[in-house]
């Protein structure tokens, strides 16, 4: 069910919302979250679709604010608010309200979102693509426990990295770093095995990845030893060699989809490790709304430590199957740490 409102406010919307879940039927609320979806008209299809799908495992209200930029100084001076409620099938298995904020009202969207998060209940804030540079002191991230970004969508995914880092605050996360984590899950899997100690590592994957710094950073974090990061044609991430006292440890996977797991002294084994959709990494973290020490201890580690090249120069891609060489630094003194998510 659909219900278009023009020239409205939160009472509205609020009264509507449940006018609507009295017409099909379904009075109570069994929605466990508020999900805020920051975006515009370009990208709000696209993340729409993903909260949808994502709230069948998390049952939400899903609000998103879509500022209307107004072309004319008179436009900008008069605040309209317009908005529609979706509920029943056409809102996944929650609400969904969808605001567009017309002139000066666009500078003050909490006061139109706050009347409508569901009480009593964590809020979650994702910004699908244009993230501001401290999410914490936005003045809708204030209103969340936990806030998503995606250095992915930047245009500099590698300095969007040291933005993350630099305004970091309990609650931040970014969809790079989850789609790493069956990679280290696999990794930490791998080094149960084989208990030899990592002397170096090299991840492997395309340039301006934000996903691949991280996981050459997770990895010199933990371990406490140089890491190389090099260049590839891709999809995303592509391999990961360790190299230990009792031979190499290798996770390969060319083609985005299938890996293959090679470790001195055991057969070669597939894995499932393909490249999730957005819906997959937005419901993986709703299911934890406390902070993740472990993504802060990596963002703010640096890609500046890394060996190879982080961001190579746009007017000499890198081939095929080269790397960006540059020589790793030195082995660090620190005691080596457990490789766990």
């Amino acid at each position: 069910m659909k219900i278009d409102l023009t020239e409205t406010t939160s009472s509205k919307i609020n009264q509507a919302l449940v006018s609507a879940r009295r017409a099909i039927g379904t009075p109570a609320i069994g929605m466990v979250l508020t999900l805020v979806i920051v975006t515009d008209e370009e990208n709000a299809y696209d993340a729409l679709k993903s909260a949808g799908d994502a709230s069948r495992e998390h049952p939400s209200r899903i609000i998103a604010v879509i500022k209307r930029v107004s072309r004319s100084p008179r436009s900008r001076r008069d605040a309209r608010l317009d908005a529609e409620v979706r509920v029943g099938s056409d809102a996944g298995t929650g609400e969904t309200v969808v605001l567009r904020l017309h002139g000066e009202l666009a500078n003050h969207a909490q006061s139109v979102v706050l009347p409508l998060l569901l009480p009593d209940a964590p809020v979650v804030v994702w910004w699908p693509q244009d993230a501001p540079a401290d999410p914490a002191k936005d003045p809708l991230g204030a209103l969340a426990q936990r806030r998503i970004t995606d250095a992915y969508a930047a245009e500099h995914p590698g300095r969007e990295l040291a933005v993350r880092a630099a305004s970091y605050t309990p609650g931040d996360t970014d969809l790079a770093w989850t789609r790493i984590t069956p990679w280290r899950s696999m990794l930490a899997a791998s080094l149960d095995q084989q208990s030899a100690q990592v002397v170096s590592a090299t991840v492997e994957g395309e340039s301006e990845n934000p996903s691949c710094e991280l996981l050459a950073m997770w990895l010199a974090d933990r371990l406490g030893v140089p890491v190389e990061r090099t260049v590839s044609a891709g999809p995303g991430l592509t391999a990961v060699r360790m190299e230990t006292k009792n031979g190499v440890i290798v996770l390969d996977r060319p083609d985005g989809s299938l890996a293959t797991l090679s470790m001195q002294g055991q057969p070669d084994r597939a894995v499932a490790l393909k490249r999730r959709d957005t819906a997959e990494l937005l419901a993986e973290e709703l299911r934890r709304l406390d902070p993740d020490n472990t993504y802060a201890s990596t963002v703010r580690f640096g890609t500046e430590k890394l060996g190879g090249a982080a961001e190579p120069q746009q007017a000499e891609p890198a081939p095929a199957a080269a790397a960006a060489t540059a020589p790793a630094p030195a082995k660090k003194s620190a005691t080596k740490k457990a490789a766990s998510k």
